[in-house]
């Protein structure tokens, strides 16, 4: 019988990658497959006289009695981070184990497979994720509150700066001589570039770090270009170039942020005018109704980008050569800025261009009449959202299924401690999904089974478990659907539909 017996087990488990022990009631090991002894040094001979029960390492952890609930009540068994002396003996770091013991009857005998999995990998891999993550919140932290105080310290008295040398600069201008004047004048327009760079500094650094903030609102767009030609048109003027507008007869009304429409604009207008020695800039404003978009193109006969660059035109702090930065002053930072407000908004913006004839920048933005439908669809759609309520120990789950969900259904999860079956009548939910983990194996399958015997709604099953067996309780129990981790959201989806 034994022989007959380790032939069967040799041919079972000899394959499967992980090592694998069988013992026997009375604690001793009748058989372990070829990881085992890669694992543990030892071969199933040189274990002839070693017996679990008076192992010092799993007497701690009361082996005896919990190998002897597997055999009578033929329950499984999960052990987390398993060690016994033989392990111990060895010169190499103990593997962080998880064990998991399973009876087996075999002609009328009855035994105990323990299946060891090594989560060494993974245990260290989550602590470096946890490290990852706190380092990357102390970072964000760090950096906010740097741009917070940056923000301060130099834009205000930047502003200051500005603001009375503007005012010393009229007052003053028919009371010093020319020489002065000019002083004032690189003073002022010094301090007014700095002002700008550090600006859009900041504010790259806000969109870049996910905090900066666009109130979406109906703007009459051939108003916003107005304001900014007007502004514009004495540099324009200084350098003798016209600017000429073909807009729509009738108002274009976008969904768009205020300022950051305004700055994009500023942004690109200021640009066509100083990379123009000659010629013109022009400003074209239309729609594209079956898309529900506004388009505006402007237009230059500048000195245009090169093919080779078009590709690096939107990186920050990006310019094609130095004598163009030399030339022309700049911090390269105006189009990657400009394409991120402007994207903000849900638009955006393209360029075509040839050198040594000019460019043309074409931006799209929705139109207004789109974002009332699109803020009705979404007030109906959460209206409207499907109700699950799932049962979870980890809040990481929970935070991936609303990630995935959060458009389409209503999620509200509760921990296993403070779960009552009753709650699956609450809230006309039409869905219940058990995040299950090892540890609370038994409750989800009582838990399971409870919900079934008051209502007839579809229960899921998310877990890492994927013997048939183990999956096969919840079956039992009543459950509809298991879904094993890791998976899509197209699974989680189409599990979902077909459930509800």
């Amino acid at each position: 019988m034994k022989n007959k017996s380790f032939k069967y087990f040799a041919l079972l488990y000899d394959s499967i990658p992980f090592p694998i022990q069988i013992v026997a009631p009375g604690g001793s090991v009748i058989f372990v497959n070829k990881s085992f002894i890669t694992v543990w040094g030892f071969g199933i001979d040189e274990l002839k006289e070693y017996n679990l029960f008076d192992d010092p390492g799993l007497k701690k952890i009361n082996i005896y009695s919990k190998l002897n609930e597997v055999f009578k009540n033929k329950s499984e068994l999960f052990i987390n981070n398993y060690s016994d002396s033989l392990l111990k003996s060895k010169d190499s770091t103990i593997p962080y184990l998880s064990t998991k013991i399973i009876p087996l009857e075999l002609d009328g005998e009855i035994f105990a497979v323990f299946l060891h999995e090594d989560q060494t990998e993974i245990i260290l891999t989550e602590a470096e994720i946890r490290k990852a993550r706190e380092g990357n919140r102390e970072a964000e932290r760090l950096k906010n509150t740097f741009l917070n105080v940056l923000s301060h310290e130099l834009r205000t008295p930047l502003n200051i700066v500005l603001g009375y040398s503007s005012i010393i600069k009229e007052s003053m201008r028919d009371k010093i001589n020319v020489e002065d004047r000019i002083y004032l004048d690189n003073l002022y327009s010094g301090s007014e570039r700095l002002f700008k760079s550090i600006t859009q500094m900041l504010e790259f650094a806000q969109i870049e770090a996910g905090i900066y903030k666009v109130n979406v609102e109906s703007v009459e767009l051939s108003t916003i270009l107005e304001n900014s030609i007007a502004m514009i048109n004495e540099f324009a003027h200084e350098k003798n170039l016209t600017i000429k507008t073909r807009f729509m007869p009738t108002p274009v009304f976008v969904a768009a942020d205020i300022q950051s429409i305004e700055n994009a604009v500023n942004i690109l207008l200021n640009n066509a005018v100083k990379f123009t020695k000659q010629g013109f800039i022009e400003v074209e404003v239309n729609t594209l109704e079956d898309r529900e978009l506004a388009i505006c193109k402007i237009k230059d006969t500048g000195v245009g980008i090169s093919a080779e660059y078009l590709d690096h035109l939107f990186r920050p702090f990006s310019q094609e050569d130095l004598d163009i930065g030399r030339t022309y002053e700049g911090n390269g930072l105006g189009l990657a800025l400009a394409k991120r407000y402007i994207e903000k908004m849900g638009g955006s913006l393209l360029v075509d261009s040839i050198k040594g004839v000019g460019s043309t920048f074409t931006f799209t933005l929705p139109l207004a009449q789109s974002l009332s439908r699109i803020e009705e669809k979404i007030t109906a759609g959460i209206e409207n959202r499907k109700k699950i309520l799932m049962l979870d120990s980890s809040k990481e789950t929970y935070d991936l299924l609303n990630a995935f969900l959060k458009l389409t259904h209503n999620i509200k999860s509760v921990s296993y401690n403070s779960f009552d079956p009753s709650m699956v009548h609450a809230d006309n939910y039409e869905l219940v999904i058990f995040n299950v983990e090892q540890n609370y194996w038994r409750e989800g399958i009582n838990f399971c089974r409870q919900i079934k015997g008051l209502t007839n709604k579809p229960v899921l099953i998310l877990s890492s478990e994927f013997l048939e067996d183990k999956i096969r309780n919840f079956f039992d129990a009543g459950a509809d659907k298991f879904l094993i981790k890791p998976f899509s959201k197209s699974d989680l989806v189409s599990a979902i539909d077909e459930l509800i």
